[in-house]
Parts: structure tokens; sequence; C-alpha cells
């Protein structure tokens, strides 16, 4: 009995201990947030392969410049060895001594040329089996185009490089909004319990009131009405919570299905408008560095059309032992060295002028990337601009829409005083409500907009 008390105590423990690590497992701030979108966002996680696969394109347009060495060997057999006619060479040699040697036929004449000329020989060259093996070696010496491709590599590697930190940003963006609009409605759902628990009072005493007949059945009815719009609002909004935050989770990478609980608090960020605005600096933008690296990928391309005209220079060798044989069982027995080595020059001579419009093209393809270049440099420019005057907007609206909320507050104050103490109407304590309400939506959607507006200003900055 005492064991199983034991056990079953220890289980307890190990159950409130994975309880508590899953709970806080997934209890992130907004940094974190960001840092677990870094490791876990599929965009992410491409954009690093794409720079792992970068680098191995490097390595491969290196390695083309290094020593290919390649082994080679054959065996065959000649069911027919080829035969090759040839002229008769033999005859008129044999028919020449005979004939200076006045040697006679058996019938005692002298041997004569053939009046018919002769016949062609058919020869068979070769052995039935044949064997080869061997290595060639190669080494590429000059290459115009293999050199300035050796330039951009370095160039390419720079691009996935920033083509990384332009999706990690983006990355970072999305889950900084997804992240705030969270906290948005977070927010919003706090000032609606507030707003239900405030008006279910004031419903109560209401309904006290017209029982003991100091108020009329339709002050309760204007009330109810209020009271389950509320209601009806709140429930509402407790599903885009939920959307919300599945928004959230995929912007991070993680599973819909997992559990998430913000720890910042927007009273951290709520100070949007006392941010200063700084100097665009557009050239910190890594939308504009990916632009001038695509545009030197481009002038580099240039470069190589105009290389690819120049005489190539490589050298080789190739070192291989053959066998020859009619019997397969002395194939091996002697074996023929063959060594050579060389030097190869190619020239480009007289082409169709196909290399001359693709250099051309090249040409003007890298002098629209100098023009798309300045045209990116406006646009940042004035993106930067937009984004200043937006967030001064959002940030002033957002404190107006504050004040507006704190007023309409006061408001309703004044109202439940009034009609407590009989000298105001219901109507003024349900306007007030209505108003109230109306301020907080104002509220809250200003506090989105200028928590956008800042994120979107700090991307224009580079940061």
């Amino acid at each position: 009995m005492n064991l199983k008390i034991k056990l079953v105590g220890l289980l307890l423990m190990l159950c409130n201990t994975m309880y508590a690590q899953t709970i806080n497992a997934f209890e992130f701030s907004l940094q974190q947030a960001i840092d677990y979108a870094m490791q876990n966002q599929n965009a992410v996680k491409n954009a690093k392969l794409d720079k792992q696969i970068s680098e191995q394109k490097i390595k491969e347009t290196i390695a083309i410049g290094l020593p290919q060495v390649n082994g080679k060997a054959s065996a065959q057999k000649f069911l027919d060895i080829p035969t090759q006619v040839i002229p008769n060479f033999i005859s008129p040699s044999v028919y020449g001594v005979l004939i200076d040697n006045n040697v006679k036929d058996g019938n005692g004449n002298p041997i004569k040329m053939p009046a018919g000329g002769y016949n062609n020989i058919e020869a068979k060259f070769g052995t039935t089996f044949n064997m080869s093996y061997g290595v060639d070696v190669s080494q590429l010496i000059f290459d115009g185009s293999y050199l300035v491709g050796l330039q951009a590599t370095n160039v390419y590697k720079d691009l996935t490089v920033k083509a990384l930190e332009r999706t990690q940003n983006e990355a970072r963006v999305a889950v900084t909004k997804a992240y705030y609009a969270v906290l948005v409605v977070q927010k919003s759902r706090e000032l609606l319990d507030a707003n239900i628990t405030r008006l279910k009072k004031t419903l109560d005493d209401t309904k006290a009131y017209y029982e003991n007949g100091f108020a009329e059945k339709i002050d309760v009815d204007r009330l109810t009405v209020i009271n389950n719009n509320i209601v009806t609002e709140r429930e509402n909004l407790e599903r885009v919570y939920l959307i919300t935050a599945n928004v959230l989770k995929f912007q991070m990478g993680m599973p819909i299905e997992s559990d998430l609980i913000l720890t910042d608090k927007l009273d951290e960020v709520l100070a949007v408008e006392t941010m200063p605005l700084e100097a665009a600096n557009v050239q910190a933008r890594v939308e504009y560095q990916l632009v001038k690296t695509q545009m030197r990928l481009m002038e580099l391309d240039y470069k190589r059309n105009i290389f690819s005209r120049m005489p190539t220079v490589a050298a080789f060798g190739t070192f291989s032992k053959n066998a020859q044989n009619n019997d397969y069982a002395k194939l091996t027995d002697k074996l023929f060295p063959t060594s050579i080595v060389g030097l190869s020059v190619t020239i480009p001579l007289v082409g169709s002028g196909k290399k001359f419009y693709q250099t051309n093209q090249a040409k003007l393809v890298f002098e629209k990337s100098k023009n798309d270049l300045k045209n990116l440099e406006n646009a940042l420019s004035l993106e930067s601009k937009s984004a200043q005057t937006n967030f001064k907007n959002s940030a002033g609206q957002l404190k107006n829409q504050s004040k507006n909320m704190e007023l309409a507050t006061e408001v309703l104050r004044v109202a439940k005083i009034k009609y407590n103490q009989g000298v105001g109407s219901s109507l003024e304590v349900v306007s007030a409500e209505t108003a109230l309400k109306e301020a907080e939506n104002n509220y809250i959607a200003a506090l989105y907009n200028a928590l956008i507006a800042k994120v979107e200003l700090d991307k224009t900055y580079g940061k």
C-alpha cells in the first residue's frame, strides 16, 4: 500500500512538471515569437536552404577549373574481324624478282607480268580479343568566362544572403503585426468584459428600481438590449481571438493546434506617439541592397559574354595500356603502353553573330538594371515619407481616441449618478453607454492602426 501511494505521488509530480513545462514551452514575448519564427517558419527555412544551395553552386563552379581525372577501360571480342580491301602491292614485287632472275614456268617459258593486272588483297587486321585501360587527365589553364564566373560566385553568395535577410525581415514584420493583433483583441476583450460587468450592475439596479416602482419597464428593456448586444459581441470577439491567434501561429511556423500565451502587454508598446522620427536611409534597406547585388550579377554576365570571345587554353594527358591476342588466355601476356600529353587552344574565329547579339543583350539588361535601381530608390524614399506621415496621423488619432474614451467614461459616470438621483433619464444612460462603446471601438481601431504604422515605419528605417 505504501508503495502504491508513493507511485501515485510520483506520477502526480511528473504530470504537474510536464504540465508546467508544456505551459512554459508555449509562452512567448514578441522577441521570442520572432526568434521562434526565424527557426521554424517555412519561408525562412527555404531561404536558408537556398543559401546552402548557393554555397554548393560556388564549389561546383570552382571545381570546373580544377584538374579532371577520368579512368577508362574497355574489352572486346571480334566475332568477325573487319576485312580491309587494299591494293595488291605484293604480287608486282614477286613477279619483278622472278622476271629479273629469268625464272621460267613449268613449260620452260619466261615468267611475265599478268596481262589482266592484279586483284586487290582482302586483308584482316587485328586480333580476336582486345583490351585497354588507362587514365585521362585534363587541366583548364585559361578561360575568360571561367574567371568571370569565379567573381560571380561571390556576388551570387551575397545575393542569397540578402535574400535570406529580406525573408527574415518579412517574417519579423508579419509576426510583429500578428502579435500586435492578438494583443489588441485581448485589450478589446478586456474593455468588453468591463462593459459587461458595469452594464450588468446597471441593469440589475434598474430592475430593482422597476420592481419598486421607481423606473419604467422601457428603461429595463433598453438596457437589456444593450446588454444582449455586448454579450453577443463578446462571443464573436472570442472567435476573432482564436482566428488572430492562429494567424500568429501560422506566421511563426508553429502548429495551429498548439496552445499559445503572449507575455508582452500593450502597456509596453502603447507609447508609440513618443517614438522619434529618423531620416530615411534607403541604402540601409535590404531591398535596395538586394537589387544592387542583382545589378552586379548582370554586369558580370555582360563581362562573361565579352570574355567568351577570348581563346581557351587547356592541358591534357592520356596514359593507357593495350593488349591484343587471338587467344583470350594469353591476352594479358604482353601489354603495349601509350602515353600522350598535349596542349589545346580554342580560338573563336568566325561565328554566326550569336555571341555578339548575346553580349549586346547582356549590356542592355545591365543598363536596364541601373534604371530599376534608381526607380527603387525613389520608391523606397516615397515609402519612408508616407510611413512617417501615416505614423504621425495614426499616433495623433490614437491620442485623440484615448481622450474621447476618457470623456465618454466620464459622461457615463455622470449620467448614472443623475439617473440614480432621479434627475436624469434612462435614455441618457443608454446614450452614454452607446457613446462609450463607440469610443472604445474607435480607440481599439486607432490603437491597431498606430501599432501597424510603427511596424511599417521601423521597416522603412531598415530595422
